[in-house]
């Protein structure tokens, strides 16, 4: 090979990794494109399979969730008010009394003692006041918390602050790809072992769910991002902290659809929703699971599994990240 030839070859391999490096905005992640294995075969989560084959074109991701602080520059700039701030319309509840149409939203209240875990309503409760800037009610706030994620985020509100940003919400199928890191088929982002040399390596529930929380980890409930160890993508908060809202629709068989199919290339999920839990409520993806999460509960937080949340509210433990397409980034710079 002459020299003149290496030269070019060199430039070649080099040039378009240098090339991505000058163009990164703040704070994201390059993912490059890639083929990889999505879902997972397990029996407990039928959402989740069959596992198939997904090619992605290259994207940018947040390094980590929305913070209080950005989002309280986003509504300072644009004077946003989040779903939970505003008054429900009798309209859309016309069974409800007047007197509980206040702003509000879902705050994790746990018991003091065991209770059954057929149902969600032993934990949640609907807190008027509650919102982003008073996460557990008009008591609380995020002073000294501008580097925690930002939550009771409705899907709507995600989607404001991400056009706001000149970026947009993942798909399902490019957040699980970033999430494994360059693994392929392990159970969580970071390996098959849950705490590796007894280290957590997640925000996730410690203790008996739900009403003994032992903060093994020294979190309550949501952790300042980034204070677990990152990916191999370098992404942080991939698994638990906040779930995380993705652009998809969410449908419980959508997956089956890949059956015996080749290759799917950047897919953006389905037309609609379908919930067979709740057939007539339309559902937005969730993924990454949360501070809540736990394998006597829900163990979302292994990589391929799914989540799931009506696109219209948010609770006290629902973040987002955004996504950026490559043309996107050098239209900005």
């Amino acid at each position: 090979m002459n020299t003149l030839l290496l030269v070019s070859l060199l430039l070649w391999l080099f040039l378009p990794i240098a090339s991505a490096a000058e163009r990164q905005p703040k704070d994201m992640v390059w993912i490059k494109p890639g083929l990889f294995l999505m879902g997972v075969n397990e029996k407990s989560f039928r959402d989740t399979n069959p596992v198939h084959q997904i090619r992605l074109d290259g994207f940018w991701l947040d390094k980590a969730e929305v913070t209080n602080a950005e989002f309280q520059r986003f509504v300072k700039a644009t004077h946003y008010k989040t779903v939970a701030e505003r008054m429900p319309k009798q309209e859309d509840f016309p069974n409800a009394p007047k007197e509980n149409l206040v702003a509000g939203s879902l705050v994790f209240t746990p018991p003091d003692h065991a209770v059954s875990k057929g149902s969600h309503l032993n934990w949640w409760r609907y807190v008027p006041g509650a919102n982003w800037q008073h996460p557990y009610g008009p008591k609380s706030n995020i002073s000294g918390k501008g580097n925690y994620p930002v939550v009771q985020i409705a899907y709507e509100d995600a989607q404001a602050y991400a056009k706001w940003a000149h970026k947009r919400l993942p798909t399902e199928a490019e957040f699980e790809y970033a999430a494994r890191g360059g693994l392929s088929q392990k159970k969580y982002s970071w390996g098959d072992e849950l705490k590796p040399a007894g280290i957590w390596q997640a925000n996730i529930w410690q203790g008996v769910f739900p009403y003994e929380n032992t903060k093994e980890d020294g979190f309550a409930d949501t952790a300042p991002v980034g204070s677990y160890p990152a990916n191999g993508y370098g992404l942080f908060d991939m698994t638990g902290n906040v779930w995380e809202w993705c652009s998809d629709w969410y449908a419980a068989d959508y997956y089956k659809n890949f059956l015996g199919a080749l290759i799917q290339k950047n897919p953006k999920g389905p037309d609609k929703s379908f919930d067979p839990t709740e057939t007539n409520v339309p559902k937005r993806v969730q993924r990454g699971g949360s501070f809540l999460c736990t394998d006597q509960y829900c163990a979302r937080y292994m990589v391929g599994t799914r989540g799931k949340g009506e696109p219209d509210s948010g609770s006290s433990n629902v973040g987002f990240r955004c996504a950026m397409d490559d043309s996107k980034s050098q239209a900005l710079r």
